[in-house]
């Protein structure tokens, strides 16, 4: 066979297909485009790693007292951050603080999501009564504001670490269900989904292959923007005794303990509050984001 009978043959074979980018990797393109939100999730990773990495990172032992060295200013020998009212070293607290405050503030969302998604996916995808008496047992929580139903089931189970995280995903549920029964009812009567009710494919079935590919999406990036309101509550508990115990070093009890020697040393009392406010403002950045990115009309 001649050498132009084979280029001949080689010109016409198939190019091999060009390898397609999934959707979410497409989200991560985009992004990773986005400046705003990719700075704010440097900055949540780099608290993470300092939280996680606080027993080699923190300068001393965040439970050492000394009445001799307390309420010192910031830049004082040997406090970088001033030290709060035992003497302790407010930056080992906050560092070590990061762990605990970021476990409580993430921890029930995630709870909740999983309990919410499910009990709203349910909801819209059975539809009728059953829809009915889940949403109206939903809405009776939504007759209490989500600070007030928060303190009164922390005081109710009494104060704790797992008091509080079992009071804010009681809170998360509600409005988590809320949002996971809305878009499940929306896709529940499109065509492929009738196609695999007719194919004689179970309820069970139909949710796990057609249902939760097209409505997890939303509800992840809906439960993203909870965490800030979940720092905020979780903090609130721990401001009001409701939540973490002395002398655990979370950054609203910081706060709470703090609170006295405001007009003695203001600038070391708020650093526990600036970080609450860093981190819940990062976390809602990063929640546009990701809600951005995941518009399949962009």
């Amino acid at each position: 066979m001649s050498s132009s009978t084979l280029d001949a043959s080689a010109a016409h074979e198939p190019l091999p297909a060009a390898p397609t980018k999934g959707y979410w990797h497409s989200v991560f393109g985009r992004l990773s485009r986005d400046p705003v939100a990719l700075v704010a999730g440097l900055i949540l990773l780099a608290i993470l790693l300092v939280g996680l990495l606080a027993p080699w990172v923190a300068p001393v032992d965040p439970y050492a007292t000394s009445m001799l060295s307390r309420l010192q200013p910031i830049g004082s020998p040997g406090f970088w951050l001033g030290s709060d009212e035992l003497g302790r070293d407010v930056l080992s607290r906050l560092i070590y603080g990061a762990r605990l405050s970021l476990l409580i503030g993430v921890m029930p969302v995630i709870n909740a999501f999983v309990i919410g998604s499910a009990i709203g996916i349910v909801a819209g995808f059975v539809g009728g009564r059953t829809n009915t008496l889940i949403m109206r047992v939903i809405d009776v929580f939504y007759a209490f504001p989500a600070v007030l139903l928060a303190i009164a089931l922390a005081g109710a189970l009494g104060a704790g670490l797992i008091n509080s995280l079992f009071s804010l995903t009681v809170v998360f549920i509600p409005p988590i269900a809320r949002v996971a029964e809305s878009v499940t009812t929306q896709v529940r009567n499109v065509d492929y989904i009738e196609a695999a009710r007719a194919s004689g494919a179970r309820s069970l079935t139909i949710i796990q292959r057609h249902v939760l590919g097209n409505v997890l999406g939303p509800i992840f990036v809906y439960a993203t923007s909870l965490i800030s309101v979940s720092m905020i509550l979780a903090s609130g508990l721990s401001f009001l005794g409701l939540g973490a115990r002395p002398p655990m070093p979370e950054w609203g009890l910081m706060l709470n303990t703090m609170r006295d020697a405001i007009y003695v040393n203001p600038w070391v009392t708020v650093l526990p509050g600036a970080m609450i406010f860093t981190v819940s403002i990062c976390f809602n950045m990063l929640s546009d984001g990701l809600r951005t990115a995941m518009d399949v009309k962009l």
